[in-house]
């Protein structure tokens, strides 16, 4: 189980103190698909990033399996069982897909055939890219394909994903939505996933709609939803004018 306990986050910014998110606390059971959804700037990868050690909170406590890994590194989590997919996925040039994999499985010998199975699940053909390099030469969107896959090689048990669906064609994200529907299924990991998409936010059984720095909004995603549209709608004064002045 995962544990927020009044996690905030400033900087200062021209002299004054920024308020990133303000005073966040909650929790999320095991084997829950969670999403993560609301404006641009609200904190929503921050506060994933705090979650993965990526960001260190300015006040607050990180619990996960009972245990308070607010002070740990990015390292000790990992070998916790946190992982983390960025929203733009770093390259590393001279690092084969296929090497990427096996440091992921912490398998060396990792099979072809199981490198397969990865791949597939995020609609990536083996044969085209095991042998590749992670760098320039891949689009972003098969950078993202194939973290994700590494992430899916490592089996942690609690898995970050920041806008999963970025840079995706079409026929990947269906077999991405497939591939979370499938991991969700199995009950063996707890997923955040922070998204936009209403077909990723119709996955999860909880929605948090974080807005300002803090939780505007939580529960299911037919509850969640139609409050999405509706704080939509009341900021965009052409949507809510229903079409005045054409």
């Amino acid at each position: 189980m995962l544990e927020l306990k009044h996690i905030s986050y400033s900087v200062r910014e021209g002299g004054e103190e920024l308020g990133i998110l303000k005073d966040i606390t909650l929790t999320i059971p095991d084997h829950k698909l969670m999403v993560f959804t609301g404006p641009n700037g609200g904190g929503k990868t921050t506060l994933a990033k705090i979650i993965m050690g990526l960001v260190t909170p300015t006040s607050g406590q990180i619990i996960w399996n009972g245990e308070d890994v607010t002070a740990l590194g990015i390292t000790e989590r990992a070998k916790r069982g946190i992982s983390y997919g960025f929203q733009q996925p770093p390259r590393f040039k001279g690092i084969k897909v296929r090497d990427l994999l096996t440091i992921a499985a912490g398998d060396e010998k990792m099979s072809k055939d199981r490198c397969c199975q990865y791949l597939t699940k995020v609609g990536l053909c083996a044969n085209d890219y095991l042998d590749r390099e992670v760098d320039v030469s891949l689009s972003g969107g098969e950078v993202k394909r194939i973290e994700i896959a590494s992430i899916l090689a490592r089996s942690a048990s609690l898995m970050i994903f920041d806008e999963p669906e970025a840079g995706i064609d079409l026929w990947s994200f269906a077999r991405l939505t497939e591939t979370f529907e499938q991991i969700h299924a199995e009950g063996k990991a707890t997923m955040i996933i922070i998204s936009h998409q209403e077909r990723i936010i119709s996955l999860a059984d909880e929605v948090v709609v974080v807005g300002g720095g803090e939780i505007q909004h939580r529960g299911s995603a037919d509850e969640i939803l139609p409050k999405i549209l509706s704080d939509t709608l009341g900021v965009c004064p052409v949507l809510t004018r229903g079409g005045e002045g054409k």
